[in-house]
């Protein structure tokens, strides 16, 4: 464990987030009493929309001697952070912390820091997830130390009255179509763009990140090979196939030019028309608008450039350090039961993990989204599918390689597709080594 360890050590020299050490580095939980009924407060962090949130009053009205208190980061990468600072730190983890797929191989290196879940009854409601979440979720000792929330089947958020003006089909079943269905294409997907800039004289969509993303993870490799520890970038020709067509697609003016992952105000000025949604985007989409807009502009669609694929979802571990592991152990098994993970779709849009979550959604629809069948698109989009495999730098690579790179690309700052990609293969090798 001390390579790991001294592997999240170097990650965590490397952000910005290291000032955690100084701030967030309380013990876990509190001493209110023990576990037998007596008053209990557990900590909990999460990360963006991920609508655990809508179940925490009702689990303290079920259980009225413990008293939740949670934290909310803004994204997975400061989740990510956070959690690495702590473990480098040997404290200050809270009682229950939530992990993103992307950086679950780094964690499964320091599975210590995390109980074993089947010792809190876990193994009895392993039929209750999909066969490869529960997986994911144990580490090559065979400990389970994350218990699986959502997944993350993709799908298109478009734009319906952007598309209209533009003289594109706008109904979401003649989107689709449009995209070419099920044989949908990225080489499509460019054209789409390109006829919608020509049509409207705007960009058609926010930032190269979301659907680099999306390809890759649609890969039966991604970063890494199967293995989980061997790279998989370097003299990849698929990948960089891929990279140097966005940047052309960035030359020719179809990317908004702005960086980073936040979808922005500029989603409510009509300045770009798509976006690609992972169940978990819904929310974070929706979260720049007033509570109850139905009026938005925004739809989803069946369907997915180059295929369905998974791209994140979250777990729930309970640190070792905790001072209440059997009632901590207890609220993140709740939490991640089915009917927990239904009202986290409904509030947010994570699409559960479980068999009984999935159809407890089945008919949900989105008022947002213009009353789109999410529960029964999320359904179509997740079948078949099972997620890559993530080696222990992955959300770093995709957060501080490439990331930066097609930034500087949105900017105008690089231009070449050859260039763009061998600056990125010298910020891999700088960042991974």
């Amino acid at each position: 464990m001390k390579t790991s360890r001294r592997r999240i050590a170097a990650s965590v020299a490397g952000v910005a987030t290291l000032a955690l050490l100084a701030t967030g580095c309380a013990a876990s939980g509190s001493s209110d009493g023990g576990d037998k009924g007596d008053k209990v407060t557990l900590s909990i962090t999460t990360f963006g929309t991920m609508g655990v949130d809508a179940n925490y009053k009702k689990y303290m009205e079920e259980n009225p001697n413990v008293t939740i208190e949670a934290t909310n980061l803004e994204g997975g990468g400061a989740a990510r952070d956070d959690a690495y600072a702590k473990i480098a730190a040997g404290t200050g983890l809270s009682d229950i912390v939530a992990i993103e797929e992307g950086w679950l191989g780094t964690i499964a290196e320091v599975s210590d820091s995390f109980v074993d879940l089947r010792d809190y009854g876990i193994e009895d409601k392993k039929d209750t997830w999909l066969d490869w979440k529960y997986e994911q979720g144990t580490d090559a000792d065979g400990r389970v130390i994350g218990a699986g929330l959502d997944i993350g089947p993709q799908g298109l958020c478009y734009r319906g009255d952007l598309f209209e003006a533009a003289g594109l089909p706008s109904e979401r079943t003649a989107v689709a179509e449009y995209f070419g269905g099920e044989n949908a294409t990225w080489d499509r997907f460019f054209e789409v763009g390109q006829e919608y800039k020509d049509k409207s004289g705007k960009a058609f969509y926010h930032s190269p990140r979301f659907f680099w993303n999306s390809f890759v993870n649609q890969q039966k490799e991604g970063y890494y090979k199967k293995d989980g520890e061997t790279l998989n970038i370097e003299g990849n020709d698929v990948l960089k196939d891929q990279f140097v067509k966005i940047v052309e697609a960035e030359k020719a003016g179809l990317g908004a030019g702005l960086p980073g992952w936040d979808v922005g105000p500029e989603a409510k000025e009509g300045k770009y028309a798509v976006y690609m949604c992972p169940s978990w985007m819904l929310g974070i989409v929706q979260g720049y608008y007033d509570e109850g807009t139905t009026d938005s502009g925004w739809d989803f669609a069946d369907v997915l450039p180059g295929g369905s694929a998974n791209w994140g979802g979250a777990f729930l571990g309970v640190s070792e350090s905790s001072e209440h592991k059997e009632e901590a152990a207890k609220l993140a098994l709740w939490l991640a039961a089915p009917e927990q993970q239904a009202a986290s779709f409904e509030l947010a849009g994570p699409y559960p993990s479980t068999v009984e979550g999935q159809k407890l959604v089945a008919d949900t629809k989105s008022a947002f989204f213009n009353d789109a069948p999410i529960g029964e698109i999320f359904a179509a989009r997740s079948e078949g599918v099972i997620a890559q495999v993530k080696g222990p730098e992955d959300s770093n690579i995709q957060d501080n390689v490439f990331g930066p790179i097609f930034d500087r690309v949105s900017q105008g700052e690089i231009t070449d597709g050859e260039t763009a990609w061998k600056e990125a293969m010298k910020l891999l090798n700088q960042i991974v080594g």
